[in-house]
């Protein structure tokens, strides 16, 4: 190992690269500057480099003065371009991985920020991979680009896979104290990922491989997947016989062991669970295997959107209304409570459906206050008031978003279709929820 590049990291001189400054990157970026490294901040989209240089935060997870202080400070600094790469020891690959249009990994993301630090790499530095991807990516798309150069992992340049484990939205979970796990290419490698990782992350998870990093990760989201999936499936049962899903789960919860709670909802949302398991479930082809229970459960999943949809046509259609000129308002746009995030949110696909069958819908969410719909049109959210929630000929609750008041809400609604149970407390006859069978008996 190069004795250098050890004494940088101790006393923290050496300069850390991050490539995406997303919901990965950017916390990463300002824990790495906080601890005293000179950070390269680097993202093709110049407006969050312009944000990041003017120490405006657009990430949920930053502490608003922690971004100004170490941007005033001269510890973080973003570009748009890779050639400061070149003065980097240290680089973290934290780009998006998603799907392509016929849900195979796309990897462009990846090999494109591979092949850009490459062109600028040098002897004795450690690249890390963080970005969520199929077992096999850092031996198989990273690795040979620098083999190309004559680098030899372990001896005259480091590669590992770490993958990132951000929720967004975590009041007690963040970049810094929650466990790193680290599998590097050789034990060269993760001997120094470690060493810099732990200068502010203090528990780091050291595992055999860049392969059991990568699965590790996979594995954390299938997992979550599936029960969700299962808790939805319940959902479903539980419609037809008549059953509180959120009750029945909340009892087999009282087990003090052999039970972890899973509540079912409108869908799944985020960069991570929708997508990851897909990418093991890939990969798995190659091997002529399917991945049976990431299979199923995505195809659960996926169908509570339109589960919604139906519940609402019966709500409706019992109280003589039709969705078709409708007006339906939908609380909450962002995949979960109190954050802004709108990636793979199923309160997209519920907007798009009740268009699609004429409802004149509109939403409010205080976090996610516009997005794009598919035709181009920018979207808006409205106002949360009494008269919104009056004007609806039904309220249907997507987020759980804290300043929602249910007792204010079916207070002021003709109807309300509550996916997330924040009604659980009330009862009344024009409120029915997801997973329970009340109306249908």
């Amino acid at each position: 190992m190069i004795k250098g590049i050890e004494k940088k990291i101790e006393n923290r001189t050496a300069k850390v690269a991050i490539v995406g400054l997303g919901y990965v990157g950017l916390p990463l970026a300002v824990e790495f500057a906080k601890a005293g490294f000179e950070v390269i901040g680097i993202d093709l989209i110049q407006e969050k480099v312009d944000n990041i240089n003017n120490g405006k935060n657009y990430i949920g997870d930053v502490d608003n003065e922690e971004l100004k202080e170490v941007i005033t400070n001269g510890k973080l600094k973003a570009y748009t371009t890779f050639e400061r790469v070149q003065e980097a020891d240290c680089v973290s690959i934290c780009v998006p991985t998603p799907l392509n249009r016929t849900n195979d990994p796309d990897m462009s993301y990846i090999e494109n920020s591979t092949a850009a630090i490459a062109k600028y790499a040098h002897e004795g530095m450690l690249v890390v991979l963080e970005s969520t991807t199929y077992p096999g990516t850092t031996r198989e798309v990273i690795l040979p680009e620098f083999e190309k150069l004559g680098y030899t992992p372990g001896e005259n340049f480091y590669l590992c896979f770490s993958p990132e484990r951000v929720d967004p939205g975590n009041p007690n979970f963040n970049t810094q104290n929650t466990p790193k796990v680290l599998g590097g290419m050789t034990e060269n490698c993760s001997k120094l990922a470690k060493m810099l990782y732990e200068q502010v992350i203090p528990n780091i998870v050291l595992v055999s491989s860049c392969e059991t990093a990568e699965l590790a990760k996979l594995l954390e989201n299938t997992f979550r997947s599936i029960n969700i999936g299962l808790a939805n499936e319940m959902a479903i049962m539980c419609e037809k016989l008549g059953v509180d899903v959120w009750e029945v789960i909340d009892a087999a919860a009282t087990k003090p062991f052999g039970f972890m709670k899973f509540y079912p909802g409108p869908g799944l949302g985020g960069h991570c669970i929708p997508i990851d398991p897909n990418y093991l479930s890939w990969k798995m082809k190659n091997f002529n295997y399917h991945a049976r229970f990431i299979e199923v459960a995505e195809d659960i999943n996926k169908h509570m959107p339109k589960l919604v949809i139906e519940k609402l046509v019966k709500i409706m259609n019992m109280n003589k209304k039709c969705i078709n000129g409708s007006k339906i308002v939908m609380l909450g746009m962002a995949y979960k409570e109190d954050i802004d995030d709108l990636r793979e949110s199923p309160a997209l696909e519920i907007y798009d459906l009740l268009r699609k069958n004429g409802a004149d819908v509109v939403y409010n969410d205080n976090y996610a206050t516009k997005f794009q719909y598919k035709n181009g049109e920018v979207v808006d959210s409205v106002d949360y008031n009494d008269e919104l929630l009056q004007s609806a000929d039904c309220i249907i609750i997507t987020a759980a978003h804290k300043y929602y008041d249910p007792q204010i809400i079916v207070k002021n609604s003709a109807l309300v279709l509550d996916t997330r149970n924040i009604t659980k407390e009330i009862e009344s006859p024009k409120v029915f929820k997801l997973g329970s069978g009340r109306v249908f008996k």
